[in-house]
């Protein structure tokens, strides 16, 4: 039905990697793999009969666990319109205790509806609103009040993008300072 791939440490893995846990839903217990180190990314992929069988309005999430003493953070999900995606996988981090136990992929097929947005989309909207706010504060800083509205000069737009590339270009963290 599915497989993985874990970019420069395995050759794909098909479903019969993965325990079944549920009648709809599998888990990749990564420690099974005796990888180098942690993979930071995954590939995966829905094989073409089961894209073709997968039922109207449902989808397959993925979902991913940096280690047993977390919670799984959903990745995004395939379907018959995207049948294969590369996902970043989260890293443990130590808080507010170090990880424990092995990192695990789940599959399952559900609800496409009820699936909440990606981590990758949320991400943009985010970073939108940031660069929003910037160009908003940076429009304050040369306008006129005119009975509740901003007055600024025609050229606000250019001088801002002009502003925007030379910080970006003289600090490659800068871009990185508009992601929460």
């Amino acid at each position: 039905m599915f497989g993985v791939v874990f970019p420069d440490h395995t050759f794909p893995l098909d479903a019969t990697a993965f325990a079944q846990v549920a009648p709809a839903s599998w888990l990749l217990d990564l420690s099974t793999l005796s990888l180098p180190s942690a993979p930071r990314s995954a590939v995966v992929f829905l094989l073409p009969p089961a894209a073709a069988a997968l039922p109207p309005g449902k989808a397959v999430a993925v979902y991913y666990q940096a280690a047993a003493n977390r919670p799984f953070a959903f990745l995004g999900a395939l379907g018959p319109a995207r049948p294969s995606a590369t996902f970043q996988l989260p890293e443990a981090g130590d808080e507010p205790e170090p990880p424990a136990g092995p990192a695990k992929l789940g599959v399952a097929v559900e609800d496409a509806a009820a699936l909440p947005s990606p981590p990758d989309e949320q991400r943009a909207e985010r970073v939108a609103l940031r660069v929003g706010e910037n160009l908003f504060n940076f429009m304050q800083s040369f306008c006129a009040a005119d009975g509740g509205k901003l007055v600024v000069p025609t050229d606000i737009l250019d001088r801002w993008f002009r502003k925007f590339q030379e910080r970006a270009k003289k600090d490659p963290t800068y871009l990185k300072s508009f992601d929460f």
